[in-house]
């Protein structure tokens, strides 16, 4: 039985050009747009001229790794009859420093997922499904660098 195949599409449009501003000294801005959602304003990281109040490649992919998680750790938890009171996720990512040439990588992504349940007893089992969410995680599955979790679980 082959699996199912799912495709994304999405729309980046450079937003950065400004008239009299020499094309070397580019903005670096940009928009993104899928159908059916709001516009995501991004830019490149501000150590590399970018605008620090837009979301930046290396933003969005540790933020994806994130929601990763957390979408089918809930999904598990409902699955196993955890009641899930709060989640939240303070996640953080390391590249490494670029190469003469310019490129970098990302080194490593650690997420630190602070859960409430509403049972004490389900504490165990709570920490345990943190696992079988990185298992799944299409995006952590997708990536060549380790992606590790640090998570909390405490009863509301």
């Amino acid at each position: 039985m082959a699996g199912r195949t799912h495709t994304y599409h999405t729309h980046l449009a450079w937003t950065g050009a400004a008239a009299g501003l020499p094309f070397r000294n580019h903005r670096r801005d940009y928009r993104i747009t899928a159908p059916g959602k709001p516009p995501l304003e991004g830019s490149c990281d501000p150590v590399f001229r970018g605008d620090p109040s837009r979301w930046n490649p290396e933003d969005l992919l540790v933020a994806s790794l994130s929601a990763c998680h957390q979408l089918w750790y809930l999904g598990l938890c409902a699955a196993a009859g955890i009641e899930v009171l709060a989640y939240e996720d303070v996640a953080e990512g390391t590249m490494v420093e670029e190469s003469a040439g310019g490129a970098g990588q990302f080194a490593a992504v650690v997420l630190r997922p602070r859960v409430t349940v509403a049972n004490e007893a389900d504490i165990p089992r709570a920490m345990a499904l943190h696992k079988d969410a990185h298992d799944r995680c299409f995006i952590a599955r997708s990536v060549n660098f380790p992606v590790s979790h640090e998570p909390q679980v405490c009863v509301g």
